[in-house]
Formats: C-alpha cells, structure tokens, sequence
C-alpha cells in the first residue's frame, strides 16, 4: 500500500487513507449490529424492548413478538399494529420490509416471495404482544420458511430466541 500511495498527489492520499479507513468501519459492524440500529426504520416498536420468538414447526412456524414489560401497552400495540400489517403483505408475497432490513439475500426469503400461493400466513394476538403463523404442505416452502427463521434468529441475535 504504502508503494502505491508515493505516487499520488497529496490529495488523492488522504481520499485513499480515508476511504480505507471508511471501508473498514462500515465491514467491522456485524450483521447483528446492522438489524439493531436499523430496526426502528422499519419496526414501529423500540426493538430492545421486545423479544422475537421464532418457532420452527412440521407445517411451518409461528413468529412471535412480545414487550418484555407486561405493562408497556404503548409497546404491545405497537406490536399487533406491524404484525397485523405485515401478516397482511406476506401473504400477497411482499416481503419487502424484511429484506430491507436483512437484505433480499436473507436465506429463502425469494422462495417465499415467489411461492406466497402456497403459504398460510395468519395473525393473532397473544398475551404481550402478536404472532405471525406460516403454514404450508409444500416442501420447498417449508424449508424456505425455517431457513428465514434461522436466519432471523442469527440476526436479531439477543433480541430473539427459538422456542
């Protein structure tokens, strides 16, 4: 690095230094990091105030978020509204908020996009907060389900747990 910056103008130096230095900052922040500080973009709720509760099942899975304060109602209804509304989107297909969030890359959120015909996806509200249940027969769609939830998991990372 060093040979190679000798024969730029002083300008061009500090850009290269600086966008090194840029570069690896922005790399240095985990994945985890990323879904928390850009959680309140798309998720209503104070994200640190809640748990995701994943649950892989035979048909499926249930997506559960609850307040972690039983008395944060502001919180909990918070909650129902995004769940409500996202329940309503995954089922047309539109996954748009969690890839925005995760990344469309996120592991088998394009089968779920593309095969939303052969998902059940309801909303319910439960003690604390919402849940989100996905049932389907199809194969791939259940793996893509399960996919998401590990990778959900592994991304919200302390803010979620797998039951």
């Amino acid at each position: 690095m060093k040979k190679c910056l000798h024969k730029l103008s002083l300008p061009c130096q500090i850009i290269a230094v600086l966008s090194l230095i840029v570069s690896s900052t922005v790399s240095a922040q985990t994945k985890q990091e990323h879904v928390h500080q850009m959680a309140h973009s798309i998720m209503p709720f104070d994200i640190s105030k809640v748990t995701h509760i994943f649950k892989m099942t035979e048909s499926g899975g249930l997506q559960r978020v609850i307040s972690k304060d039983p008395s944060a109602t502001d919180q909990i209804e918070l909650i129902r509204q995004h769940l409500r509304h996202e329940a309503t989107k995954f089922q047309q297909g539109n996954y748009t908020d969690p890839a925005t969030l995760h990344g469309a890359d996120m592991p088998g959120l394009k089968d779920l996009q593309s095969g939303s015909s052969l998902i059940k996806v309801s909303y319910k509200p439960v003690l604390n907060g919402a849940e989100i249940s996905f049932e389907t027969k199809d194969l791939q769609m259940l793996t893509a389900i399960h996919r998401w939830f590990g990778a959900q998991l592994s991304e919200h990372c302390a803010d979620a747990r797998a039951e």
